[in-house]
């Protein structure tokens, strides 16, 4: 259990809550983060495209894997058993995280503490967008962020004209297997099927990552299965024990690599162009040229 008496950096976190709840009186921003701990992959990924690296001092486990070039930097736990300990021992004055109540209680602590904690939806694409602006302008990168949201926005007009011609088939985005869940209404992901030119066969059921049931997914019809699970089974031949579905039947099963398709990251206007190309095959028009952001964008599957 964490000793918050004989904690060194009581003093100091005291102080940042006194500076925070002065600057929030006085109705002024507070200065640019410096030392941020990312407990999100998504949040780490939006860190290094509008160059803050050099802010992150600390990342989650997961994003340790995803993000070789952070290998190096201290952990502090995985996304629903973060160490709040290891946290205060970076001495950060931001923290972000996403949105979950696996790390309420941890945001809750820091803040009590005087460390900022940030927490940034990112379900719905405007919610991502919006938080790539708000974390950009906490690290003193905001025409970065702006230029990152502004190419993401053009490349998604940019698809969206370029399938809207197209026949629009029904489609089934499993994000797991067993239990059975796809992507349903709400989230980025249902605005990116429908962008890239297909009809989401689980707009129905409510919620962005429903459960379905073998029942409901004979009943869609799918006549794609766009498969983004981490089994490691291959997806056709997972898919091929329904044979009566028609996106077996003709051989219409994609697998889409997990940590990419499904990171509500920088990048989706990247993983836009390759669903749109799952969807319709390869060809589409080209992206506009992208808006001049802090880092390149990935090359593939990590």
């Amino acid at each position: 259990m964490l000793n918050l008496v004989r904690m060194p950096l009581r003093a100091p976190v005291a102080l940042a809550a006194l500076v925070l709840a002065a600057l929030a009186a006085a109705g002024a921003a507070p200065p640019p983060a410096r030392r941020v701990v990312s407990l999100n992959p998504s949040l780490t990924q939006i860190l290094l495209a509008i160059g803050a690296r050099e802010r992150i001092v600390g990342i989650d486990d997961r994003s340790a894997r995803q993000e070789p070039e952070l290998s190096a930097l201290p952990r502090v736990g995985g996304l629903f058993d973060p160490s709040l300990e290891a946290v205060i021992a970076l001495e950060p004055d931001l923290v972000v995280a996403v949105p979950s109540a696996e790390q309420r209680d941890l945001l809750s602590r820091l803040r009590a503490l005087g460390i900022e904690a940030l927490e940034l939806p990112d379900i719905t694409l405007e919610e991502l967008l919006r938080s790539i602006e708000v974390l950009g302008a906490r690290v003193d990168r905001a025409e970065a962020a702006a230029a990152r949201v502004a190419g993401i926005r053009a490349t998604f007009a940019a698809v969206g004209a370029a399938t809207a011609g197209l026949p629009h088939p029904r489609v089934v985005f499993a994000i797991q297997r067993e239990p059975l869940f796809v992507v349903g209404s709400g989230s980025y992901l249902d605005q990116m099927l429908r962008d890239a030119g297909a009809v989401n066969a689980a707009a129905g059921l409510g919620g962005p990552y429903p459960r379905a049931g073998l029942e409901w997914l004979i009943a869609a019809a799918p006549e794609l299965i766009l498969d983004a699970s981490e089994d490691p089974k291959a997806a056709a031949s997972y898919w091929s024990r329904w044979p009566s579905l028609p996106a077996v039947a003709s051989g219409r099963v994609v697998a889409l690599p997990a940590g990419e398709f499904t990171l509500p990251g920088p990048w989706v206007d990247r993983v836009l162009e390759r669903l749109a190309e799952a969807i319709h095959g390869p060809g589409l028009a080209a992206r506009p040229a992208p808006s001049g952001v802090g880092a390149a964008a990935p090359a593939g599957p990590r």
